[in-house]
């Protein structure tokens, strides 16, 4: 019996949900299931709105992995959310070729917009705000990613109040 009491426990996979992971299972060798684990945790995250330590526990064995393994991806990309996160999630990079050319200074002026630090979470619930490293573009510092989607490139102050405002009127 699990001793922790300060989370609700979820109910366990839907049907749907394995029958999602088995489509994905499929696509590899049966020795090689275990390569479906980050497209398990994509779906978990779809279904959810984030993948939580007993999800992981339970794609660790359907593949047939060690917990470990699992919780090692999710923590490693970006892209899969550890708690829930704001209906907008920004992720701004931080690496050193952005924070040369103000990305450090865009992550601040988010901060103070927002009225949260970074790693929190707006009190409507609209926006989480995260570092992230390296995007891939750092010719267009400071670079933004919405949603783990939508890539925004040289954001200036007036730029990302532009983007905020814009996302706050889309809701």
């Amino acid at each position: 019996m699990n001793s922790d009491t300060t989370h609700s426990p979820q109910a366990s996979l839907s049907a749907a949900t394995l029958e999602r992971f088995a489509r994905e299972v499929a696509k590899y060798p049966p020795a090689g299931k275990q390569s479906a684990v980050m497209a398990c945790l994509t779906i978990v995250q779809q279904d959810e709105g984030f993948v939580s330590e007993q999800r992981e526990r339970e794609i660790a064995a359907y593949l047939g992995m060690a917990p470990i393994a699992v919780h090692e991806v999710t923590t490693f990309y970006n892209m899969y959310n550890q708690r829930p996160v704001g209906k907008f999630k920004l992720n701004v990079c931080t690496n050193l070729p952005c924070q040369l050319r103000d990305g450090a200074v865009a992550l601040k002026h988010l901060e103070k917009k927002l009225g949260i630090a970074m790693g929190e979470t707006t009190p409507d619930g609209m926006f989480t705000l995260q570092q992230s490293e390296c995007l891939g573009a750092c010719a267009d510092s400071p670079v933004m990613l919405v949603n783990d989607r939508t890539m925004c490139s040289f954001m200036s102050n007036e730029k990302l109040d532009q983007l905020i405002d814009g996302l706050k009127g889309a809701q």
